[in-house]
């Protein structure tokens, strides 16, 4: 017996292993074998101080530095097409200067913004370099978790464009856009539409489509937090398939055709400890893209050492890998500067030497097209996998249950009437056992899997490490997902050894009657109205519906992972 239920067992695991192999991608992405060199480590713009002096914008070299003008702030609102308004701040430098001022509005990344809350340390270090500059608030008729049009969003910004070019003291043609992260896929599209843009600053620009960039996040995330190789094959299946519900098709938006339709020079700007952006593949791909195209486009480049996604960095050591987080962070100090030179330099200063300066970045792999899961792992399908094994668990968990139940009760009914107390007939002996472990062991299992998940997601989220939830934790769902192969098993030979008649049509020691079910001559021993309710064939109907529910389950668990036997 232990033979067999050792080798059921192992072929159990070994069907879940090439199942879950077999029915959706695998992750292998290419790693990066040519990296950017950059020039010099020096990101200074064309290699020169900016002055403290005064001198005109547009002179370059001899530009204002950041602190060098008191800051005027003021809050003001912008009108929109539709009748609706966004707030916004206005930092203006204090100066004599009074017309040819160069002017910025920012374009925010991801999530819900406010202007008091957004770009507030660079948006005041490079006003007081002699730049207006415009933070809106993040307008949101556009923009929600599963519905992002940045072709509309882009036409939403072209009011803040308009409202800065009218602004007293800005030169109109010397307006140009500031955008992070998710903003550089609205940045191009404003650029492409309003030619009269002087100028863009990308910083932390994915380029590649969202879909693309959110697996090399995932992986480069999942990567620094040392998960075991088997999680990475969650990458594809998560990002790669449609979520419950539709929507998110601009995960696949494509910025290159509105690089294509522009020429006016970009300044690109990354930290180099964050992980989240294929910085070098943004680069190249920028580079191959614009308008001047030949590898010959206005593209300025910086790689700033020790900063993160907002180009943010500590004061506090943080050793090698580690990416700047939390409280206590602050604008790298030549970040503002070399934004400020570049911008008082233009036109100049777009193809000023060097093009490429900073830190060396290091992107392990390519953001590459992330494969589609098959149609029955398409987010409505999986969902409604799990919802139906979860009613058809706990359906048959409960009519199995609730004949428990009634069987306890007809015992005590014949007990108290003088008859032998036996109970009405249930599942067959050895099955309710192995069934009930099987399935809540399987059960257990995905709870499991699902808060190891969020465990590791907020470990990688916080850039932390924890080997007792990391390594621990996934060997403790699986070891979970081993047992409840092995009470299959176990369920599966003591079937067979029933030939498969799951409920028992007498109990054991009455004499069968010639259908083969019980003989009880007298009416003390003979089963009430609610026992014959609960018969044999609701006994079959609720063990199998608790059977194949947990083997649904069971099988999203091998989807997922659970199962991995470097199959």
């Amino acid at each position: 017996m232990l033979f067999r239920t050792a080798a059921t067992s192992a072929a159990i695991l070994l069907g879940l292993a090439a199942a879950g192999a077999l029915a959706g991608p695998g992750w292998n992405p290419d790693p990066v074998t040519d990296h950017i060199q950059p020039a010099s480590a020096d990101t200074m713009v064309g290699g020169e101080e900016p002055a403290t002096g005064t001198g005109r914008a547009g002179d370059f070299g001899v530009s204002p530095e950041p602190g060098r003008f008191q800051v005027r702030e003021t809050a003001v609102t912008i009108r929109l097409d539709d009748g609706a308004s966004v707030g916004g701040l206005l930092r203006e430098p204090v100066t004599d200067a009074g017309q040819g001022l160069a002017g910025i509005v920012f374009v925010h990344g991801a999530g819900t913004g406010k202007a008091s809350d957004a770009f507030t340390e660079a948006a005041t270090a490079l006003a007081s370099a002699g730049i207006v500059t415009l933070v809106p608030d993040k307008y949101l008729a556009h923009y929600t978790t599963r519905s992002r049009d940045y072709v509309e969003m882009a036409g939403d910004y072209q009011h803040s464009v308009d409202f800065l070019r009218r602004v007293p003291g800005v030169d109109p043609d010397r307006v140009g856009l500031y955008a992070e992260s998710e903003g550089c896929w609205i940045a191009p599209v404003l650029m492409a539409r309003d030619p009269r843009l002087a100028f863009e600053v990308w910083v932390s620009a994915p380029v590649v489509p969202p879909r693309q960039q959110a697996a090399f996040a995932m992986d480069n995330y999942l990567r620094n937090t040392d998960v075991p190789e088997g999680v990475f094959r969650a990458i594809p299946r998560a990002v790669g398939m449609r979520l419950p519900g539709g929507g998110f098709e601009y995960a696949d938006f494509d910025v290159r055709p509105w690089l294509a339709r522009q020429d006016a020079p970009i300044f690109m700007a990354y930290g180099a400890a964050d992980p989240s952006m294929p910085m070098e593949q943004g680069v190249r791909q920028v580079l191959a893209d614009t308008a001047a195209g030949g590898g010959d486009a206005p593209v300025t480049v910086r790689f700033y050492d020790g900063a993160n996604h907002g180009i943010n960095v500590s004061d506090e050591p943080l050793g090698d890998g580690v990416v700047p987080h939390g409280d206590g962070l602050h604008l790298h100090p030549g970040f503002a500067r070399d934004v400020a030179a570049w911008v008082h330099g233009l036109p100049a200063s777009a193809t000023a030497r060097p093009r490429i300066a900073g830190a060396q970045p290091a992107q392990l792999y390519l953001a590459e097209p992330v494969p589609q899961p098959h149609w029955y792992a398409d987010g409505d399908v999986v969902l409604g996998i799990v919802i139906a094994a979860a009613v058809l668990i706990l359906a048959g968990g409960v009519t199995l249950g609730a004949n428990r139940a009634v069987r306890g009760a007809v015992a005590r009914a014949r007990a108290a009437r003088g008859g032998a107390a036996r109970p009405a007939p249930g599942l067959a002996p050895g099955l309710a056992a192995p069934l009930g472990v099987t399935a809540g062991v399987t059960v257990a299992t995905a709870v499991g899997l699902v808060a190891y998940l969020l465990a590791v997601a907020r470990l990688a989220l916080d850039y932390e490490q924890n080997a007792l939830v990391v390594q621990g934790g996934w060997i403790g769902v699986r070891l979970l997902g081993v047992v409840a192969a092995v009470a299959a098993a176990v369920l599966l030979l003591r079937c067979r050894a029933a030939s498969w008649r799951v409920a028992a049509l007498r109990v054991p020691g009455e004499p069968r009657t010639p259908d083969g079910g019980s003989a009880a001559p007298d009416a003390d021993v003979r089963m009430p109205d609610a026992g014959n309710r609960v018969g044999p064939r609701l006994v079959t109907a609720a063990f199998w519906a608790l059977a194949a529910g947990t083997v649904a389950l069971g099988l999203v668990l091998a989807y997922w992972g659970v199962y991995q036997l470097g199959v």
